[in-house]
């Protein structure tokens, strides 16, 4: 008994045209180069994933530093003063306070500084 491929064949094509749409010329009407397009693109969304964790780590530190400078603390010294007082926040919500609540971010700060 012989296999036929065609439906098989024909779906995989299908959902690598889908995957290309919009692409620019023969990226997205030649199937070969339509599935490196795609193989390239899956990749690059793979690696901005991963980067955009990073800038956002590197922006939250950026706000609190900038906020604990206005009350007196370097960005280091404000982290080591919560680690001391036993205030577990992380970054993210750090930098949350020191955007949309400067009152409670400047009591942290004081206990930052009483730890110290």
């Amino acid at each position: 008994m012989r296999i036929k491929r065609t439906v098989n064949a024909l779906k995989k094509r299908r959902k690598i045209f889908r995957l290309s749409k919009g692409y620019f010329g023969n990226k997205s009407k030649s199937y070969r180069i339509a599935r490196e397009a795609v193989m390239k693109s899956l990749n690059y969304a793979y690696i901005g994933r991963r980067l955009r964790k990073r800038d956002m780590r590197s922006l939250w530190i950026a706000r609190i530093n900038a906020a604990a400078r206005i009350n007196g603390l370097s960005y280091s010294k404000f982290m080591h003063g919560l680690k001391v007082a036993g205030i577990n926040l992380n970054r993210k919500m750090l930098a949350e306070l020191a955007v949309n609540d400067a009152t409670a971010f400047a009591a942290l700060a004081a206990k930052a500084k009483a730890a110290l």
